[in-house]
């Protein structure tokens, strides 16, 4: 069954205990090979996993392991070469570019190394320009005040730290209210005190909004503020752990 975007609700709360329980991701036998002439590269290699409603996910790994290219196609970026990739069981793996494009648009919020915000917008106008093309969008000022921005709306990114400049690119990836934020090395760019404050920031979003949050890094010890732990290694997930104990982004090891 091809993915249909008006199958899965936009604005939804974090589950009931007593709900009944369905991934929000359901990834098997995923692999992506990329061909440069006679060069076959197995980014992925029969990656198997499951990623929970509200749940904060650590993908560790060294650089080429797959951890990217996992994101970029749960996240409607990229396709697969074959294997099935379900969200809320539907299948991504079909889906057609208008149907990927209502995907991201509805469902899913980005957050990258780089923040990508325009120059020449305040923080509350780099957040507005999402919200205005989502279908029930929260306010810029209420994504700015949930990443601890209140008092910097109206600061062009020039005026911002990269800490803070951070946390708007989370403020808007969050506006739309996605039920998926996926964060590519979002500390990669931060200093670790700085890094700390932007754990902080999702980790919040993640409790307060309950969207499924999946978190690269090289970082090995910010695994610990994650529910599970996934490590790759050559196009596989080589383990995944639960977290017994989670801690604070403040008491993290950098």
């Amino acid at each position: 069954m091809a993915f249909n975007p008006g199958t899965a609700s936009v604005r939804r709360m974090k589950p009931e205990a007593d709900a009944p329980s369905q991934p929000v991701f359901a990834v098997s036998g995923l692999t992506k090979i990329y061909r440069t002439g006679d060069v076959e590269v197995r980014a992925l290699n029969g990656v198997d996993l499951t990623l929970e409603a509200g749940e904060m996910a650590v993908l560790l790994g060294p650089s080429g392991s797959g951890k990217s290219t996992l994101l970029n196609i749960v996240g409607g970026l990229d396709r697969p070469t074959s294997g099935s990739v379900k969200f809320k069981g539907e299948e991504l793996a079909g889906a057609n570019d208008r149907q990927l494009t209502a995907y991201r648009r509805d469902h899913v919020g980005f957050v990258f190394q780089f923040y990508n915000l325009i120059p020449s917008l305040t923080a509350w106008e780099n957040v507005a320009l999402i919200a205005e093309i989502a279908s029930d969008p929260m306010s810029p000022g209420d994504a700015l005040a949930l990443v601890g921005l209140e008092s910097r709306m109206s600061h062009f990114p020039a005026q911002l730290s990269g800490g803070e400049q951070q946390r708007v690119a989370i403020a808007r990836a969050i506006a739309k209210r996605p039920d998926v934020l996926l964060c590519d090395e979002p500390t990669g760019a931060l200093d670790s005190a700085t890094g700390i404050i932007v754990l902080e920031a999702l980790a919040r979003v993640n409790e307060e909004t309950g969207a499924t949050t999946a978190i690269i890094t090289h970082n090995a010890g910010i695994r610990k503020i994650a529910h599970r732990v996934f490590t790759f290694l050559d196009g596989r997930i080589a383990s995944s752990e639960i977290n017994p104990i989670r801690v604070k982004p403040s008491e993290v090891s950098w």
